[in-house]
């Protein structure tokens, strides 16, 4: 990905106030701390994580070492948010990502990155439809005793998702935070019930041993494990809608993903200890997604246990709404600056929420889920085979788009501060996101290279290659558009990753004579 020179150096002088003109700008003062690190924490469904990607992970991988991969995971998020957090200062913008891209790389590099985005928080929220559907659809069989095709509570899903974006975001963080907090308190109270009442093999911390992390699985379980960490980095979104963006963004990074890292680490660990480290692979793959509702019933009981399922499809809805909010953000930002239509750039009555980004990604929704549904692959005698490949599918495009995303960004930094001259300054975190950087990019070709693994397909599949080049196309597509732009529009172009600081200078430049 080449830079551009002339889009670099093209921001505003620091301390310029944002043109805060008509709806071309989301309302200020809506989060503080607690609304945006709960909004951001909503998108990494730590339920959802603790009892579908950490036994996944033990059963398909083999790698007992799960615990000490959250940790090395948030070592590495954490060496990149320093640099990360530190543009979060000079940028407010909801491209957030596109936006970093684009002042370090110039505004094609930026173009390219924005379209990435789109599509790969797209897939992550209409991929997280497809369990939910499953997963309400046997609720209803199990306490209902009624046969519910898990598209109907998807569609269902779809619009109430739809509903709620179109409201103020401190509305939607007083929702997600509720249903957070609850599952957080859930996942609490059995990681003290699997210490109170360890396996056959009592507390031990085998898990965190590195010989644990040896073997072929190890780069396939980073991918499954860095999925659990995806949100944190979602925090900048928010920024124009913050009172203070330039402090309260880089604090709730940091709590995010340090908060996350541990409470995985002792979560994924608390499995091990309850089935014992040397049957935990066993175990997972012998109880599959049900391990932790099975080692719940053992240790709390039925009635806590059908809690935790209810509990487990709430948190699928608040990661939902989380990631729809993000989409619809990044659609609006796009919008403001010529990469979408003009409309997408307009916030919405008196909630300022971006009403026709929410649209445009329920109506993505739509379409994919009922695309899905009429796939239903009854012939095979496997009717949930589209469901799962929604969510998987979905999921693992998502996820690799977001580590590309974040390595780019790492660059970004490392350029961003040499050109402003800030090298000096800024050497340490310059240093820490070129590993990061590094530590990413190595993520992101595992990632493909395993792609068949991530998704269930054989090694001889031609999905191996055609999804995670959904994400490639997504990044040669959006490079066209920044470089047609640049040479028809380029005005349009020099705004791209200004977001409303582009028209706080076309306002003094009516004002020059």
């Amino acid at each position: 990905m080449t830079t551009d020179s002339s889009s670099t150096n093209r921001a505003p002088a620091e301390g310029i106030s944002t043109f805060k003109g008509q709806d071309r700008a989301l309302r200020a003062d809506r989060l503080g701390t607690g609304g945006l690190l709960l909004s951001v924490l909503a998108a990494t469904a730590p339920l959802m994580v603790v009892a579908g990607v950490m036994p996944t992970t033990f059963a398909v991988m083999g790698i007992v070492g799960q615990p000490l991969l959250f940790v090395v995971l948030g070592t590495v998020l954490v060496l990149f948010s320093l640099g990360y957090a530190e543009m979060s200062r000079h940028v407010h913008n909801a491209g957030a990502f596109y936006a970093y891209i684009s002042r370090g790389l110039g505004g094609t590099a930026g173009a390219g990155a924005a379209l990435v985005a789109l599509v790969a928080y797209n897939s992550l929220q209409v991929g997280i439809y497809g369990i939910f559907g499953f997963e309400v659809s046997g609720l209803f069989a199990t306490y209902a005793d009624l046969e519910v095709a898990w598209w109907i509570p998807a569609l269902a899903a779809v619009l109430a998702v739809g509903v709620l974006g179109w409201l103020k975001i401190d509305v939607n963080a007083k929702v997600l935070g509720v249903l957070l907090v609850i599952e957080v308190l859930l996942v609490v109270v059995f990681d003290i019930a699997a210490v109170a009442d360890p396996g056959k093999e009592g507390l031990s911390l085998h898990a965190f041993n590195p010989d644990t992390l040896t073997g072929a699985g190890v780069g396939t379980a980073l991918c499954f494990c860095i999925a659990a960490f995806l949100g944190f980095e979602q925090a900048p979104v928010y920024a124009e809608e913050t009172s203070r963006p330039h402090v309260l963004v880089p604090r709730v990074m940091f709590l995010a993903v340090a908060g996350v890292a541990v409470f995985f680490a002792v979560s994924s660990w608390a499995l091990t200890v309850a089935t014992g480290p040397a049957t935990i692979v066993a175990t997972s793959q012998e109880q599959s997604a049900g391990l932790l509702f099975f080692l719940t019933e053992d240790r709390l009981g039925s009635t806590f246990t059908d809690v935790l399922h209810v509990l487990f499809v709430t948190g699928m809805f608040a990661a939902m709404l989380s990631f729809h909010n993000v989409v619809a953000r990044y659609a609006f930002a796009m919008g403001r600056e010529g990469l979408l239509p003009a409309a997408f750039g307009r916030t919405t009555g008196s909630s300022g929420a971006p009403g026709t980004g929410s649209l445009l990604q329920t109506g993505i929704a739509v379409v994919l889920v009922l695309t899905f549904a009429l796939t239903d692959d009854k012939p095979s005698g496997d009717p949930t085979a589209p469901v799962l490949h929604l969510f998987t599918w979905g999921g693992n495009i998502g996820a690799l788009g977001v580590i590309v995303l974040m390595a780019i960004a790492s660059l970004s930094v490392v350029v961003f501060f040499v050109r402003r001259g800030a090298a000096g300054a800024q050497a340490w975190r310059l240093v820490t996101s070129a590993v990061a950087g590094i530590a990413l990019v190595v993520i992101a070709v595992y990632t493909v290279k395993d792609f068949d693994v991530l998704v269930g397909t054989g090694p001889d599949s031609a999905l191996r290659w055609i999804l995670p080049g959904v994400i490639g196309l997504a990044l040669v597509t959006g490079l066209v558009q920044g470089a047609i732009l640049r040479t028809r529009a380029p005005e349009t172009h020099a705004r791209i990753g200004l977001g409303n600081e582009a028209f706080q200078l076309e306002k003094e430049a009516e004002r020059t004579p």
